[in-house]
């Protein structure tokens, strides 16, 4: 169970990046050379905030190897982390019920991916 909100968006960065990882490796495998930064947009800044600062935080002590992880693939640059708003989360369309604008605006995004 998380104690915030930036912890859960934390954990769920993590887990994401570990994927991530899996594919760039799999693609190297496959002699696929990715050159271009992998991005895991995200829409709380205090997430954003903790793998680009060094400093080692006493709120982050429980979610310590998580943040390390990030860490490093964040300063080797193997990862970006952008702000997006919450308003153009394109996952919202999976996990949210919208009202019919925001849903029509996001199925336009799909169409054009």
């Amino acid at each position: 169970m998380a104690r915030s909100n930036a912890e859960a968006k934390y954990c769920t960065m993590a887990h994401i990046s570990s994927e991530m990882m899996w594919v760039w490796s799999l693609l190297y495998e496959m002699w696929v050379i990715v050159t271009i930064l992998m991005k895991m947009y995200c829409d709380n800044q205090s997430t954003i905030f903790i793998p680009s600062n060094p400093v080692f935080h006493e709120c982050t002590k429980h979610i310590e190897i998580d943040c390390q992880f990030i860490h490093d693939l964040v300063i080797n640059k193997h990862i970006v982390t952008p702000y997006v708003w919450s308003e153009d989360q394109l996952g919202d369309i999976l996990t949210k019920p919208l009202a019919r604008s925001p849903f029509l605006c996001f199925m336009q995004q799909v169409e054009h991916i």
